[in-house]
C-alpha cells in the first residue's frame, strides 16, 4: 500500500520577511507567547519550523528551554498510579516520542524509526518490537548505514546529540530531494547550543522538520529497579594506572549526564550524597581515583540545576535521595559466589546478557532444535524466581510440575501407567512434554526445569558448596589461611578461575599475606597463571588512598586487628537468620540503604551537596518516613539446610511479592533511594535493592556503570594496569 503526500514549498526571501514583520507585530500586542505556542506552531503549521525560529529569536528564549520536553510529559506518577523506572521508560519512549509523531495527516502513516547504536539498545532495553510498530513504525534504520529514500514517509530520529549524528540528519533532510518526507527529531540528551546553530543554519532542513525535542533518557533500564550508564570500561578508565585523566573526565561527563536523565524521566530531585575521599590527614593530597564520587555528584548535580530551569514539571524542592559510591566499598560482592537462582544463571551458564539458548525437542521428530529465550520481566516464573535461593528455586519447580500433573487427568494417566514410584523433576518435564495439547502451558516451566538442572549438575560436579561455604566462613572470620592452603592441596581438580575468586577474596581480607614472598607462594600453591596474579596485585587499586600513606592496616579500606589470626569483612546482621545453606553473605550496599533510611549515614563520610528541606521527610537529615511501621525481619527461624521446604517469601531470597502487587502496594510507600555504583554492580546488589524496597517500604533502585558478573569483573580487573605484569612485580 502505498501513501501519497504534499510536500511543503520552502519558503523565499519574500515570505520570510512577511511573517517576521508579522511575527513582531503579534509580539508587541502579546505577551502570552509560551513554549506550547511554539510546539503548536512546528507542528501544526506548513511553514512552522521556520515560524518557530522566527519566535525563538524573538522571544529571547534559551535553545534549551526551547527544545525541552513539553509539559504532557511523563511524572514520576503518572498520575495517582504508581509505575517502575522501566514502565516510565517504555511509556515515554511509545507515547512522548513515537506517538507525538502522529499529527496532522499523518495519523495513519507508517513511519520510519532511525536510532544510532546507543538509542537502538536504549529502546531495546524498554520496548519490545511488537511495541514499535503498534505505534506506526513499520521500518527501523541505523543512521550510520545506507538507506533507501522514502520521500513519501516522515522518518522519527532518536539520536545522541553528536555531532557526527547531526551531520547525518541534515544530509538526509536536506537538498531538494530529502530522504523524507518530514523528520521528527528527539535527542537522547542535552544537545549542544553550537549543534543547535548548525540545523537553524540550514534553511533547507528546518521547513522539513516536524518536532525537534530532547527526550533526555539515556539510561538501559535492566530491572525494575535497576538501570545502567553503559559505561563498560569506566572500572579501566576511573581506576587505572594512566597518568592522563582526560579519559576518566569525559567518562564521568557521559556517565553524569545519563544518571540525570533518569531523575528527568521519573520527575524526581534527589538530594546527592557521595562517598568522601578519604585522606588520612588534611596535609594529604587526595588522588583523582578517591574523588570519582565527588567528581560524579558534582556532574550530576549541574544537570539536575538546568533541568530545574529547563524540564516543564521538573520538581523544585527535594523528592528522593541519591548516594553515589564506587566499587572500592566493597570488593568481594564482585568475586563472591552468589546463590540466587539469577546470579547462578548468569555466573555459571554461557549466556549473552539474558539470552539463554538451549535444545527443544523437534516437533516434526527429527533432532533436537536450539531456541534462544530471554530471561527478563515478561516470564512470569523468572520474576518469581529470579531472587530465589538456587535450592528454593528447584524445589519450587518440582511443586510446579507436580501440580501441574495433578491438575491434568490425561498426565495422570500417563504418569500411572509409569508405576507409582515417585517421580524426579526431569521425569516429569519429559512426560510432559509427550503431550502436546499442553505444550504451550508447559514451554516456560519445561525452560526453568532445564536450567535449574544444568546449574544443579555444574554446582555438584564442581564442588562448589564446599568451596562457597569456604568463602563464606572467610568473609565472616570463621575460616583464615591455613583453610584456604587446606582447600587447595585438598580440591586440585577446582576450576582456576574459583581458586582466583578465593584468592581475590582472601586478599581483601588479609591484604598483609600478599607482600612479597607471602604473595608469590600462595599463587604457586593455587597453581594460578601470571595473568591471574594480574587481577590480585590490580585490586590495590581500588584501594582509593594515597600511596604515601599506604599500610597493611589500611589496604583494601579494611581496617582489622593484624593480631587475630581469623579476621572478618561482615558481621551476621541481628534480626536475620540464615534461610537457605550459602545464604549468609551480603554486599555492603545494604547496610548503606538501611542506614540511608534510617538516618544513620554519616555526613562526614557521606556528605550532601545540597541543603535539606524542613519539609522533605524520609531524608538522612528529616529521619524516616513518618508513616511507615519499623522495619523487621521476616525470615523464617529454620535451621539452614541445601533443601529444606521454603518458608517466607519476604527474605530477598523467594519470589518478590512487592513485585505481584507494584501498582497497590508502590503507592502506600515513601521516597524512592537510588543508589549508585562506578565500576560496575553486581547481581547481589540487585537483589539487595529489591529485598530492602519490601523491608523499609521504601522503592530502592541500584544504577551503575555495567552490570558485571564475575568473570566480567576480573577481566575489566586485569586491564587496570597498561602493562604485563609478571610475578616477580606481584606486590600488593
Amino acid at each position: 500500500m502505498r501513501f501519497r503526500f504534499r510536500t511543503s514549498s520552502s519558503i523565499g526571501p519574500l515570505r520570510f520577511c512577511e511573517i517576521s514583520s508579522s511575527l513582531t507585530l503579534a509580539f508587541r500586542n502579546q505577551n502570552s507567547f509560551n513554549l506550547c505556542t511554539i510546539q503548536h506552531v512546528m507542528l501544526c503549521s506548513p511553514l512552522g519550523n521556520a515560524v518557530a525560529l522566527l519566535l525563538f529569536i524573538l522571544l529571547g528564549i534559551e535553545t534549551e528551554v526551547a527544545m525541552s520536553v513539553s509539559d504532557s510529559d511523563s511524572s514520576s506518577s503518572y498520575g495517582a498510579e504508581y509505575k517502575s523506572l522501566k514502565q516510565v521508560s517504555r511509556e515515554r519512549l511509545l507515547h512522548e516520542m513515537l506517538r507525538s509523531a502522529k499529527t496532522g495527516d499523518s495519523k495513519s502513516t507508517w513511519k520510519v524509526l532511525i536510532m544510532d547504536k546507543l538509542t537502538v539498545k536504549i529502546m531495546s532495553h524498554s520496548c519490545k518490537m511488537a511495541d514499535i510498530t503498534d505505534e506506526g513504525v513499520s521500518l527501523v534504520e541505523d543512521i550510520y548505514k545506507r538507506r533507501q529514500p522514502l520521500p513519501a514517509m516522515d522518518a522519527i530520529y532518536f539520536i545522541q546529540p553528536t555531532k557526527e549524528n547531526i551531520i547525518m540528519f541534515l544530509s538526509d533532510m536536506s537538498g531538494r530531494k530529502p530522504l523524507y518526507r518530514k523528520a521528527f527529531v528527539f535527542f537522547s540528551s542535552p544537545i549542544a547550543r553550537e549543534l543547535v546553530m548548525e540545523i537553524k543554519k540550514d534553511t533547507q532542513v528546518l521547513p522539513r522538520i516536524g518536532a525537534l525535542r530532547e527526550m533526555n533518557l539515556e539510561y538501559f533500564t535492566i530491572d525494575t529497579q535497576g538501570f545502567i550508564t553503559n559505561n563498560e570500561r569506566a572500572l579501566e578508565e576511573l581506576f587505572g594506572d594512566e597518568e592522563n585523566n582526560r579519559k576518566a573526565v569525559a567518562c564521568l561527563n557521559v556517565m553524569a549526564t545519563r544518571i540525570a536523565t533518569v531523575f528527568a524521566s521519573l520527575r524526581e530531585f534527589p538530594f546527592v550524597r557521595f562517598r568522601a575521599a578519604k585522606s588520612l590527614d588534611a596535609t594529604t593530597m587526595t588522588t583523582f581515583h578517591d574523588l570519582i564520587p565527588t567528581k560524579l555528584a558534582a556532574g550530576v548535580w549541574d544537570c539536575l540545576m538546568k533541568y530545574k530551569k529547563t524540564v516543564p514539571n521538573f520538581p523544585q524542592t527535594e523528592t528522593c535521595e541519591l548516594l553515589i559510591i564506587d566499587r572500592t566499598i566493597d570488593q568481594i560482592a564482585p568475586v563472591i559466589h552468589e546463590w540466587t537462582y539469577d546470579a547462578m544463571c548468569h555466573d555459571l551458564l554461557n549466556m549473552e546478557g539474558n539470552k539463554f539458548v538451549h535444545e527443544v525437542p523437534s516437533k516434526t521428530g527429527g533432532p533436537p532444535e536450539r531456541k534462544e529465550v530471554l530471561l527478563e520481566d515478561h516470564d512470569p516464573i523468572w520474576v518469581e524466581l529470579r531472587h530465589a535461593h538456587i535450592a528454593d528455586a528447584s524445589e519450587r519447580l518440582h511443586e510446579k510440575m507436580t501440580s501441574f500433573i495433578s491438575k491434568n487427568k490425561a498426565a495422570q494417566i500417563q504418569h500411572g501407567s509409569r508405576g507409582s514410584g515417585e517421580m524426579s523433576t526431569r521425569d516429569l518435564q519429559k512426560m510432559v512434554q509427550a503431550l502436546p495439547q499442553y505444550s504451550e502451558q508447559i514451554d516456560k516451566l519445561s525452560l526453568h526445569v532445564e536450567i535449574a538442572g544444568k546449574i544443579n549438575k555444574i554446582i555438584r560436579e564442581s564442588g562448589l558448596r564446599e568451596l562457597g561455604q569456604l568463602e563464606q566462613d572467610l568473609v565472616f572470620g570463621d575460616a583464615g589461611m591455613k583453610d584456604v592452603i587446606k582447600f587447595f592441596t585438598t580440591n586440585e581438580d577446582t576450576t582456576r578461575e574459583n581458586k582466583l575468586r578465593l584468592l581475590m577474596i582472601l586478599a581483601s581480607i588479609y591484604p598483609e599475606k600478599f607482600e612479597g614472598e607471602k604473595g608469590l607462594n600462595l599463587i604457586k600453591v593455587a597453581k594460578l597463571t601470571n595473568d591471574d596474579a594480574i587481577a590480585i596485585n590490580n585490586l590495590r587499586m581500588l584501594e582509593g588512598e594515597p600511596d604515601a600513606k599506604k599500610t597493611s592496616m589500611s589496604s583494601f579500606a579494611l581496617k582489622f586487628d593484624m593480631h587475630k589470626k581469623k579476621r572478618a569483612a561482615r558481621k551476621d546482621r541481628a534480626g536475620e537468620e540464615e534461610t537457605w545453606q550459602l545464604s549468609r553473605f551480603y554486599p555492603i550496599i545494604e547496610e548503606l540503604i538501611e542506614k540511608v533510611s534510617k538516618n544513620e549515614l554519616s555526613k562526614q563520610d557521606y556528605p550532601c551537596l545540597n541543603d535539606p528541606s524542613p519539609t522533605f521527610h524520609g531524608t538522612p537529615f528529616a529521619g524516616p518516613v513518618t508513616h511507615n511501621p519499623p522495619a523487621h525481619s521476616m525470615r523464617s527461624r529454620r535451621t539452614p539446610t541445601w533443601a529444606k521446604p521454603r518458608g517466607s517469601d519476604d527474605d530477598g531470597y523467594s519470589s518478590d511479592p512487592v513485585l505481584r502487587h507494584a501498582s497497590s502496594d508502590f503507592k502506600k510507600m515513601g521516597q524512592r533511594i537510588f543508589i549508585f555504583i562506578v565500576g560496575g554492580a553486581t547481581r547481589s546488589e540487585l537483589r539487595t535493592c529489591h529485598k530492602l524496597t519490601g523491608k523499609l517500604k521504601r522503592e530502592v533502585i541500584l544504577g551503575s556503570s555495567s552490570i558485571d558478573d564475575p568473570a566480567q569483573y576480573i577481566t575489566k580487573l586485569k586491564m587496570l594496569t597498561a602493562q604485563e605484569l609478571s610475578l616477580d612485580d606481584l606486590q600488593i
